[in-house]
């Protein structure tokens, strides 16, 4: 008698993973079509069976302040961007966007668990090796933006 291989069952997204991949597909969208936020914001809720299983405040936070503030969100980003930003994925700068704004402007979040969440976004909706870009990319941000924290996040692991 064989025993069957059964694959483990994967861990169920929190309502904060959920909430940041619905503001990288409302980021994307409107990168797409610049279409207004409140427009994207209600196709983003009407497009899913299971967006209330979302933080949505997190969601509407990251998604409206992202719309808002993407121009500085862009002057933030682009001196650590090794290219023009027009020559960057979309997917990935719909995570560059909201992981930027996020450690910019939610300081409450550690920086740590902010790339680690664009990592795993840019895994699931990018390109094959897109997470290590979006990983340099948010990790020479934080360095600038959180120095106290990066500096103590930096002691910790020596």
């Amino acid at each position: 008698m064989t025993e069957a291989i059964v694959a483990p069952r994967p861990k169920p997204k929190s309502a904060r993973r959920r909430a940041r991949e619905f503001a990288v597909q409302g980021t994307y969208q409107w990168l797409m079509t610049r279409d207004t936020v409140n427009n994207i914001d209600l196709f983003i809720h009407n497009s899913t069976s299971y967006f209330n299983k979302c933080d949505e405040a997190l969601y509407r936070g990251i998604l409206f302040g992202v719309i808002k503030d993407a121009g500085a969100l862009t002057k933030a980003l682009e001196p650590h961007v090794e290219r023009p930003l027009d020559e960057v994925s979309i997917v990935e700068m719909a995570i560059l966007y909201t992981g930027a704004f996020e450690i910019i402007s939610m300081p409450e979040t550690p920086y740590p668990v902010i790339i680690n969440e664009s990592i795993e976004l840019a895994k699931t909706f990018g390109g094959s090796d897109g997470h290590r870009f979006v990983n340099g990319v948010l990790d020479k941000l934080a360095a600038l933006v959180r120095a106290d924290e990066f500096a103590a996040a930096a002691a910790k692991r020596r």
